[in-house]
């Protein structure tokens, strides 16, 4: 099978897993959604959203491999309102009425970071019954920084817009309660900390849902319903003219200009092979997802140290106009040499306050006793340290490989990038299946001959098949993405674009770079 159809058979599959969260909690609960007059949470974000402008979709895949829900009934993303980009939060009804999950809650958590990374106001589109009982010992604790976030939220004067179309009840009031601006369907929000059955149990009151949180009576009586909506795209209209009068227009100074890559994006999809063990040259990604030449950009990659430590590529680019500096892993394998580049290299884009694009192919840094008499230790220690302390954005892409410590160098999920994405391709653990069940079994058999036992190499040979296995499913991309390590999985070819998105999301905020570092071990 050729790398083509290697990847175009990973994109089905990835297409597959996105139907199952698109489908939400299915057709039947769909048609019972669609016949109490209401829109699915997509449909509202597309009608918020400004005509022609793209939603970037965050953690599809939340929940994959769990009890749950594909998409952990919510739906995140950026999207541009009025001309201002917005983290947008839509509970989706069709799943257990909206409730709220463990992944929810992480979920929401990640989209909430993000938004305060890049100064973004947050529109949350409110139908939920709450959290989902059963798991409430996994929500109630952890679930309190949901309510935290948005008045630190506000108190960063980063607006925070809740727009109610249906149940809003327990825990889940206060998102109305604690956003700047809030409005509610008529007739169909119901916003109260107890329904009528809890106070019933309570209080021995007996309440109607209309009486006790009623969009009406929240906006003539309880006053916290700041605009009652006759219908749901009478409340996305509200919710637009809000931001339009946030005085946020885009921080960027307009588009920058751009020329088109020198090779066509298509052929990311003959570039990575199917085994990643066999290397491929980043050169070619790289020239299919940065900016061309063109008058304004002579160089479409200037590479920086080219013919040292040449496992890692390093230069700077433009993407979209943004300029960008980039890490590239060509070899897989990271040498003392390439992390003393790495380094000097990230402290480079910090003088220059230029943001960082990391791509992954790494099986992490070289082990032996050459390279560990040769310091490969302090010197992948530079690299994690000058990654860890640097300030500007780091955007990641793991297009293959990315294991062990090099996960670290190369800036993955704990060292807290803007932005993470994976490719279909990308496979992520401490180490490779093989390379841990043999690892094991020689641990296993030096056991056996220090106890003086026999070795069961039956045993072993099955062992090292179930930890090969077991390794394996859970180096894989719906895995990882499943457990929120990363933004999404996307199509290579949409790489440039998604990029280009969270680079103009970057560009609100001041891009500021630092001199300061820990302690570099010489």
């Amino acid at each position: 099978m050729s790398n083509r159809e290697a990847m175009l058979t990973k994109l089905a599959e990835l297409d597959a897993e996105h139907a199952t969260a698109v489908a939400g909690g299915g057709e039947r609960s769909v048609a019972r959604h669609r016949a109490r007059g209401k829109l699915l949470p997509r449909e509202r974000i597309e009608l918020l959203v400004d005509e022609g402008s793209a939603f970037l979709e965050l953690s599809p895949l939340a929940g994959w491999g769990s009890d749950f829900t594909v998409g952990a009934s919510v739906v995140t993303g950026i999207g541009v309102v009025e001309g201002v980009p917005c983290l947008i939060t839509a509970h989706d009804p069709t799943v257990k009425g909206g409730a709220s999950n463990p992944w929810t809650v992480k979920k929401i958590f990640r989209a909430n970071q993000i938004a305060e990374e890049n100064d973004l106001p947050i529109i949350s589109l409110v139908e939920s019954g709450g959290a989902d009982l059963p798991t409430q010992k996994e929500i109630f604790i952890p679930g309190g920084r949901l309510f935290r976030d948005l008045t630190r939220a506000s108190a960063r004067k980063q607006p925070t817009i809740a727009l109610v179309f249906g149940n809003s009840t327990a825990g889940g009031a206060y998102v109305p309660g604690m956003s700047d601006y809030t409005v509610m369907v008529k007739e169909q929000a119901k916003v109260f900390l107890g329904g009528p059955p809890l106070v019933k149990m309570a209080t021995g009151e007996e309440a109607d849902d209309e009486s006790l949180g009623g969009a009406e009576m929240h906006a003539r009586t309880s006053g916290l319903a700041d605009y009652l909506a006759v219908d749901e795209h009478d409340a996305i209209r509200i919710g637009r003219r809000i931001v339009a009068r946030l005085n946020r227009s885009s921080r960027a100074a307009g588009a920058p200009a751009y020329a088109e890559p020198d090779a066509d994006p298509e052929g990311l999809l003959d570039l990575i092979p199917s085994d990643l063990k066999e290397p491929f040259d980043p050169r070619e990604v790289i020239a299919r997802i940065c900016d061309g030449v063109s008058p304004t950009n002579r160089v479409a990659f200037d590479e920086f140290k080219p013919l040292y430590g040449s496992s890692l590529v390093t230069g700077w680019a433009r993407l979209h106009g943004h300029p960008i500096g980039v890490l590239a892993n060509a070899q897989g394998v990271l040498f003392s040499e390439e992390a003393q580049k790495a380094t000097q290299f990230i402290q480079l884009a910090n003088q220059s306050d230029t943001p960082l694009l990391f791509l992954h192919n790494t099986t992490g840094y070289m082990v032996g006793r050459e390279y560990e008499q040769g310091g490969i230790i302090k010197h992948g220690s530079q690299m994690i340290n000058a990654v860890s302390n640097s300030k500007v954005p780091h955007l990641t892409v793991i297009m293959g490989a990315s294991y062990g410590a090099g996960n670290y160098g190369m800036n993955g999920r704990a060292y807290d990038p803007r932005f993470l994405f994976t490719w279909p391709s990308a496979k992520s653990a401490v180490m490779g299946p093989a390379q841990l069940a043999g690892v094991l079994s020689i641990v296993a058999r030096a056991a056996a001959e220090a106890k003086g036992q026999p070795f069961d190499e039956e045993g072993d040979a099955q062992m090292r098949a179930f930890i090969e296995a077991s390794v394996e499913e859970q180096s894989l991309p719906f895995f990882l993405s499943g457990m929120l390590y990363d933004d999404g999985v996307i199509d290579p070819r949409d790489t440039r674009t998604v990029l280009g998105i969270c680079l103009s999301v970057i560009a609100q905020t001041q891009v500021e770079g630092t001199d300061r570092f820990g302690v570099f071990r010489m």
